[in-house]
C-alpha cells in the first residue's frame, strides 16, 4: 500500500476558555490516501473544523504529530507552513471567504500571483478552472452578481489555483440550498475524479457524507469509526 498523504498521530488539542480547558480533539489517528474523498462527520462541538484546521497547517495540536506527503509539519514556523498551504493544500470555506471587489476570475487568479513559484500564468489558468466549473459565463462578475453555488465554485477554483494535491473543505454546503449544494458536492467529485486531487469535507450532514468514499464520525474529539460509504 502506498503511503498516506494525510497521517494524524494521536493529535489532541486542548482550548483555554476563561479558567476552563476544553478538550477539542483527544488523541486523533487518521490516514487518507491519495484520490481518497473523505467526509469527516459528527455533531456541532464535536472537533470536526479544530481537526481540519490542524491538517492543513492553520492550527498547531497541543500534542501529537500531523505529516503531509510525509513531511512533518508540525513545528514548522509560520513561514514554512505557509508554504506548506500555498503548494500542498487548497481550503473551501462554508463562506466563500471571496474578495468582494474582485470578478471570479481575478479572485481565482489571486493565489498564482501571490505564488513564489507560479506554475501557471495566473488569468489563464483562473480560466481553465472557471470553465471547468461551468462559470464560463462568469468570469467578469464579482461575487454579489452570483449565486450563493457559483460563489462556492469560484472559491473551489481559487483553492485549485496552484495545483494542490489535497483540499480541504469545512461545511462547503452548509449555507447552501439542496440544489445548488449538490453542484457543488458534483464539482469535488469531477475534481477528485480528473485531477486526483484528495479531497477532506467536513459536514455535518450524514446524507451528504454517505456520498463519500470514506466517512469518519467523530464524537466529543475521538474517532469512533472510519468506515467505507459504500
Amino acid at each position: 500500500m502506498t503511503d498516506p498523504v494525510i497521517r494524524a498521530s494521536n493529535i489532541t488539542r486542548n482550548l483555554k476558555l476563561g479558567s476552563h480547558i476544553v478538550h477539542a480533539l483527544r488523541g486523533v489517528n487518521l490516514e487518507i490516501y491519495a484520490n481518497e474523498m473523505v467526509g469527516i462527520i459528527g455533531p456541532s462541538g464535536s472537533g470536526k473544523s479544530t481537526l481540519l484546521g490542524i491538517i492543513g497547517g492553520l492550527d498547531s495540536p497541543t500534542e501529537g504529530e500531523i505529516e503531509i506527503e510525509g513531511v512533518d509539519i508540525t513545528d514548522m514556523d509560520e513561514g514554512q507552513l505557509t508554504d506548506i498551504r500555498n503548494q500542498k493544500i487548497g481550503f473551501v470555506f462554508q463562506f466563500f471567504n471571496l474578495i468582494p471587489t474582485l470578478t471570479a476570475l481575478e479572485n481565482v487568479a489571486l493565489p498564482i500571483e501571490f505564488a513564489q513559484a507560479p506554475r501557471h500564468k495566473p488569468f489563464e489558468r483562473a480560466k481553465e478552472l472557471l470553465d471547468m466549473l461551468g462559470l464560463g459565463s462568469r468570469l467578469h462578475h464579482r461575487p454579489n452578481e452570483l449565486s450563493g453555488g457559483q460563489q462556492q465554485r469560484v472559491a473551489i477554483a481559487r483553492a485549485l489555483a496552484n495545483d494542490p494535491p489535497i483540499l480541504l473543505a469545512d461545511e462547503p454546503t452548509g449555507n447552501l440550498d439542496t440544489h445548488s449544494g449538490e453542484t457543488v458536492l458534483e464539482a469535488l467529485s469531477a475534481i477528485r475524479d480528473n485531477n486526483g486531487t484528495t479531497v477532506v469535507l467536513v459536514t455535518h450532514d450524514p446524507d451528504l457524507a454517505t456520498q463519500m468514499d470514506r466517512v469518519l464520525s467523530l464524537v466529543d474529539g475521538r474517532i469512533v469509526n472510519g468506515l467505507s460509504a459504500t
